[in-house]
């Protein structure tokens, strides 16, 4: 498989699961299959919780801030991304998480305000860094391990002041990073996780062991961990693209961000030509903020080739 199908499989993979999920979030466990129980049938773009028929939700949206950012400066620009972040947040996007709203307009700078706002509320390990990681996942694949791991925790610390969601952001970068290469990404896991700090290890150790099961989490999946390891968790159970997102928006919970983490290694996996036709001719990312631009497949296409060039 060409390495630019497993970057478009990342971009667009991730804004599909995203948008497959958003309807469905906080609802009960197995609400997808029940609504559209045939695999292939079609119809399961179909909006529902404030969402439009194919529209993505504020996942996609930081995702393609993160990604024009290092477009358009032609490198890793924090503050830059931040001031995006900002300037999207203040324009009243339909969800955004309340860790991240707080950050982004408390007014601090933007190399503090997550810090502090870790330090006043003692809780910051929630799963918004994770869930934008997609567009900077690809971009940075091909840097190298340290690299992309290290910008994962840079770009993640910007709106999580635990760093719970830098090294499970890390993670995730590096997953895409080997799957990038033609490596089967599970295998990896335990070569990444010797990378993981030290005080966060055992707790990744635990939800990507090959026996897990998202039944065994011990916190809510709007939390970094159990996040990413139901994502795994529904890229090992599963053997095609549309499986892993059904699995994973069957889980209940926080729907659209379980289903992005999992569009996104599910679409480096099999790749773009794996995901369901029916899943990207309605996707579209609305832009809050950004003088109303909306971004279609084509948009994304552009970017994910702009990325991974």
């Amino acid at each position: 498989m060409r390495r630019i199908q497993r970057v478009a499989g990342v971009v667009v993979g991730s804004a599909v699961g995203d948008a497959l999920g958003g309807p469905f979030e906080f609802g009960p466990q197995g609400a997808f299959s029940a609504r559209f129980p045939a695999p292939g049938a079609g119809g399961e773009m179909c909006g529902g919780g404030g969402w439009d028929p194919g529209e993505a939700t504020d996942d996609t949206q930081m995702a393609v801030l993160v990604a024009q950012s290092l477009l358009e400066r032609g490198e890793l620009d924090l503050p830059d991304i931040f001031t995006r972040f900002q300037r999207w947040a203040a324009s009243e996007p339909k969800d955004i998480g309340l860790q991240t709203e707080d950050v982004l307009t408390n007014g601090m700078p933007w190399d503090l305000a997550a810090a502090i706002h870790f330090q006043v509320n003692q809780r910051a390990a929630g799963n918004g860094s994770l869930m934008r990681a997609s567009t900077s996942a690809a971009h940075f694949a091909a840097a190298g391990q340290e690299a992309t791991m290290d910008a994962a925790r840079r770009i993640a610390a910007l709106t999580h002041g635990d760093r719970a969601a830098w090294e499970g952001t890390a993670i995730f970068h590096e997953l895409i990073r080997v799957t990038f290469e033609g490596t089967d990404p599970l295998p990896t896991l335990p070569d990444i996780l010797a990378l993981v700090h030290p005080e966060h290890r055992a707790r990744y150790a635990t939800v990507l062991a090959p026996d897990w099961h998202p039944d065994r989490a011990t916190e809510f999946n709007g939390a970094v961990w159990p996040c990413l390891g139901s994502a795994v968790w529904a890229l090992r159970t599963t053997t095609s693209f549309e499986d892993a997102i059904r699995a994973a928006i069957d889980l209940g919970g926080d729907t659209d961000t379980v289903a992005a983490v999992t569009g996104g290694l599910a679409g480096a996996y099999y790749g773009l030509d794996a995901i369901p036709a029916h899943w990207t001719q309605p996707l579209h990312v609305p832009l809050p903020g950004f003088d109303g631009r909306v971004l279609h497949l084509a948009d994304l296409l552009h970017l994910a080739h702009r990325l991974g060039s």
